[in-house]
């Protein structure tokens, strides 16, 4: 087995399980996760898709004929391809982001890799989140894999969650705080 307590519950983690077991038998753990990521990020992304994925609407002839086409265009293949067909035959592919992001989890704990939560105003760059996670990694001993969001109304700064400690440095919050401040100091 390929640990002994399940990340995630339930039939996504049933699922994610069974796709980490066998990504580690065929070898290319990292290549399905980033296959996998790519397909999280295209659903994340296109509303229509998002709506195939989720809606019992469509049969699952129609989904997988569909998911076939776009797995082709976006040239996700092998293992990940595969998976994303079998969960759309047995009709889960409304659950896939869940299995994603189980398998996701399980790989990170395969590598000793810790994720931390980013929430920033703007698009880092590239330099910024190497620093940060060269400074993540520096706290916690393990290589920090960095799943950022954008959210424009923390206004500046950053939101870091990583595990049960989370850090505040938005300027919404400090804002927030002097606010507070001066209704007491009134």
């Amino acid at each position: 087995m390929a640990s002994e307590e399940p990340i995630v519950s339930g039939m996504a983690g049933r699922y994610a399980t069974a796709l980490f077991e066998l990504a580690l038998e065929e070898g290319p753990i990292d290549a399905v996760r980033s296959d996998l990521d790519r397909f999280d990020a295209l659903i994340a992304g296109s509303p229509d898709l998002l709506r195939l994925v989720r809606s019992p609407v469509f049969s699952a002839e129609d989904q997988l004929k569909a998911l076939s086409a776009l797995l082709d265009k976006a040239g996700i293949a092998g293992v990940a391809a595969n998976f994303l067909k079998v969960v759309t035959g047995n009709r889960r592919l409304f659950a896939v982001r869940e299995m994603i992001k189980g398998h996701r989890a399980m790989v990170a704990r395969h590598k000793g890799e810790v994720t931390a939560a980013v929430t920033v105003a703007e698009e880092p760059s590239q330099a910024h989140l190497d620093a940060l996670r060269e400074v993540l990694k520096s706290i916690t001993g393990k290589a920090v894999d960095l799943d950022v969001k954008v959210d424009p109304a923390i206004i500046g700064g950053l939101v870091v969650k990583l595990g049960s400690r989370m850090v505040d440095s938005s300027l919404r919050t400090k804002l927030h705080a002097i606010k507070q401040a001066m209704k007491e100091a009134s």
